[in-house]
């Protein structure tokens, strides 16, 4: 296997250096041909650029190719008999010389060679700024036997391997050009090589001690002779590694079932812990999971649930049919994620209340392989919200009743005047009567007038009888100026009173909205009364409270305006707070149940500053839909 490796990295070498060998012949045609083509292009080019002054479309044209890129030309000369310049494209100055080559150019000696050879000849290399190197071909011009001048060709060294030296060549080779020095004077590629193969050349043309140095780049290992070497080795390797390997894993796989199992116990520990119910079930609607949570809570253990197809047993009859909707929605992935209340049962009969919350059940592919569902009984936390509910309606009549005791002497004496008149009809009747002074005409007009006075006093006591009773809470379409209008009614004796004067703004036709006719009218009169209270201090010419119902981005808002003397801030932080109030024998609880009130109709009570002094509170409700 040595010797074969030997014999192999031998025959590498050769047929790497033979390629190269091939490689630097090619490149040195390619250039020797590039220097021939450009000699011969500049000797056409000669006789136009020294004969004519000016210069033609076709000349420009050939100008442009002789400097083309792919040449390695940078500048041309034309220069007369004598020597000197006539013309230069691109335009020239020695200012971009260095060293010891300033005041050389174009070359004297390269000149006077090549007019006496009468062919071209190229001059020594020198240096320029940027770190170049260039070198001039000098062609003579002759016609008829008469040397007319030379036309002289600057090469870049570096333009020239740049463009000459193809891609590939420059993959395998780096490229370098020294001088008689033996200094690197110009190079395809700053990289240096790895690779010790080298083969050096003269560069002729131009010669002058010009050699081209080609370097080849370290070639590619070759691990078909290092694997033959290795392959006993490394399979003997490969065997015991592997056996250590395989009792590493063995470890780690104990210590992985050890952790599964306990990872486990402590989930099934965590599951069997929770108060939530948890199932599951496949995309047919099969319960595949549940946990001890949700079997207490049904009645049924796991055994008898798992497999079970609907309908399942903890189904309430008399909510069978909305159940299996709710059951169509979740394999239909339309549950709501906020979840579902539904009606349940449990083994031995008893009814409660559960919100179910579904989610997707995926699997470790990502693949959706069912639905995990979570259940909670809120049996109690219903009772609890009904019972809030009552008691909060027992606090609203009994928030009416107080309002009712504080207007009582209001009412008292707008019911007297009705009465009052009735009484003073009825004596004025009966005296008349007695002296036979009353006529049927009189009589008739008496007692119309009685009963309008009583109907007055009726509607009075009806009012009051509308507003102070409990009822339970109704929804039904209510017009707002209407209740507005009633409320009114209810608290104008008491601003009378107060020498308030109240100004109604009502919108019509105004929407109806969906709301309990009495709950609305406590709001109304609460907000009133509020405003008048807010101006007690306020002198009775500017006592003003002004009504309002108007239609605001769909919503109906009702806004009571009045002239007091406004909220503090650190009032309006806690204005709706339970028990909060600013009166000596309030309550605190009106703005609390007026907002509690807006809030169960899916509206909303607040308040803002108002421009001519004081506060105005919006009450706003939405419309029902057309």
């Amino acid at each position: 296997m040595a010797a074969l490796l030997w014999l192999t990295h031998r025959q590498d070498s050769e047929e790497q250096r033979a390629t190269l060998i091939n490689d630097v012949l090619w490149m040195e045609q390619n250039l020797s041909f590039q220097f021939e083509r450009n000699s011969e292009l500049l000797a056409q080019l000669g006789p136009s650029l020294l004969k004519s002054t000016a210069l033609g479309a076709t000349t420009e044209a050939r100008l442009r190719q002789a400097l083309d890129a792919e040449s390695g030309l940078v500048r041309l000369l034309w220069l007369r008999e004598d020597g000197s310049v006539r013309g230069a494209q691109p335009p020239y100055t020695d200012s971009h010389l260095v060293g010891e080559a300033g005041g050389t150019f174009p070359s004297s000696a390269a000149y006077r060679m090549s007019r006496a050879l009468g062919r071209p000849s190229y001059s020594d290399a020198y240096a320029v700024i940027d770190n170049q190197t260039q070198f001039e071909v000098h062609v003579p011009v002759f016609e008829g036997g008469h040397y007319l001048g030379s036309v002289v060709g600057v090469y870049s060294l570096n333009n020239l391997l740049s463009r000459q030296v193809p891609w590939w060549f420059s993959e395998r080779y780096r490229v370098s050009v020294t001088n008689n020095l033996g200094v690197e004077i110009a190079a395809k590629s700053k990289v240096s090589p790895l690779s010790s193969l080298t083969y050096e050349m003269a560069l002729d043309p131009p010669g002058h001690g010009l050699t081209l140095t080609v370097t080849a780049y370290k070639s590619e290992v070759r691990w078909i002779s290092l694997l033959l070497m290795g392959s006993l080795g490394v399979l003997a390797a490969a065997i015991v590694w592997s056996l250590w390997q395989l009792r590493r894993h063995m470890q780690r796989r104990q210590a992985a079932e050890h952790a599964l199992r306990a990872e486990h116990a402590f989930r099934k520990a965590m599951e069997d812990s929770l108060n939530t119910g948890m199932r599951a079930r496949d995309l047919k609607g099969r319960i595949t999971y549940v946990n001890p949570a949700f079997c207490r809570m049904v009645g049924w253990s796991a055994d008898e649930l798992v497999g079970l197809l609907p309908p399942m047993p903890y189904w309430a009859p008399e909510a069978l049919e909305h159940t299996l909707t709710v059951h169509n929605m979740v394999l239909g992935g339309q549950a709501p994620a906020q979840g579902m209340e539904i009606r349940l049962m449990r083994r031995d009969g008893e009814r409660f209340d559960a919100l179910l919350i579904e989610a997707p059940l995926i699997d470790s592919d990502g693949k959706h392989i069912g639905w995990m569902g979570s259940m909670v009984d809120v049996t109690e936390q219903k009772r609890a919200q009904e019972l809030a509910r009552q008691q909060q309606e027992r606090l609203q009549a009994t928030a009416r009743l107080v309002t009712m005791g504080e207007m009582a002497s209001t009412l008292a004496h707008e019911l007297n005047q009705p009465l009052a008149a009735i009484s003073s009809y009825n004596t004025g009747c009966l005296n008349m009567i007695e002296h036979g002074q009353l006529s049927q005409t009189e009589l008739t007009g008496v007692l119309e007038k009685i009963g309008k006075q009583a109907q007055r006093a009726g509607q009075i006591i009806r009012r009051i009888h509308a507003f102070v009773r409990r009822s339970e809470p109704k929804c039904e379409p209510v017009d707002l100026n209407l209740i507005l209008r009633e409320a009114v009614g209810l608290v104008e004796p008491d601003a009378q009173r107060r020498g308030v004067h109240i100004q109604i703004d009502l919108e019509e036709p105004l929407p109806t909205v969906a709301a309990d006719p009495v709950m609305l009218e406590q709001v109304a009169i609460n907000l009133i009364r509020n405003g008048m209270d807010a101006m007690a201090d306020v002198p009775r010419e500017h006592c003003m409270l002004s009504l309002s119902t108007r239609l605001q981005d769909g919503m109906v808002v009702l806004s009571v305006a009045d002239r007091g003397k406004g909220i503090p801030p650190e009032v309006a932080e806690k204005l709706f707070a339970p028990f909060f109030t600013t009166k000596e024998e309030g309550m605190g609880m009106g703005l609390n149940i007026c907002r509690s009130i807006a809030e169960l109709h899916r509206g909303r009570l607040s308040f803002e500053p108002n421009p001519g002094g004081g506060t105005i509170f919006n009450f706003s409700l939405p419309t029902l839909p057309s």
